[in-house]
């Protein structure tokens, strides 16, 4: 069975220090043959493995979301009995899968949260600008009015309106 770069470099990084983990209990916690892990270490000995380099996947915890999305929806849309062989190939634990799920169960919560937010605030200025049109309509009326009547007052009493071009 093929394992992602990323997952065999973290199950050698348990057994080697400063983790020093037993091989057989990383083997059983991780799934894999604790001869797998003896072969690996070979390897890494006689130089033919690099601990530093990945296969250009980052590790689970540096995923972005959209890709972790993917790979939940992925993970349960599978039998039970394949699933483990996959998370291997992901390079993966079980653990993973529910921490992402949590995380975008948060994500998403906290969308709806700012969501709601922003549209309280956009209703609340929405009337504030309400209340403001109405007082500004009932101030031009105010002024209509009050132009009206002057007009008719002049009318009244016979008062011309100036004359603002130029006399010569």
């Amino acid at each position: 069975m093929k394992y992602s770069i990323g997952f065999r470099n973290s199950i050698l990084r348990k057994v080697l220090p400063p983790e020093n983990r037993s091989i057989y209990g990383v083997a059983k916690e991780s799934g894999i043959s604790p001869i797998t892990i003896h072969g690996w270490l070979a390897k890494l000995k006689d130089g033919k493995l690099d601990l530093n380099l990945e296969d250009g996947e980052p590790p689970p915890d540096q995923r972005a979301a959209a890709q972790k999305l993917r790979l939940l929806l992925e993970s349960h849309s599978l039998a039970p009995e394949a699933r483990g062989e996959w998370l291997r190939q992901q390079g993966l634990h079980t653990e993973h899968l529910a921490l992402w799920e949590q995380e975008l169960e948060d994500l998403v919560t906290d969308k709806q949260e700012a969501l709601k937010k922003e549209n309280a605030e956009l209703k609340k200025k929405i009337k504030d600008l309400e209340k403001q049109a109405a007082r500004d309509q009932k101030a031009m009326a105010e002024a209509l009015a009050l132009l009206t009547l002057k007009k008719k007052v002049d009318a009244l009493w016979g008062v011309e309106e100036e004359d603002s071009s130029p006399q010569s």
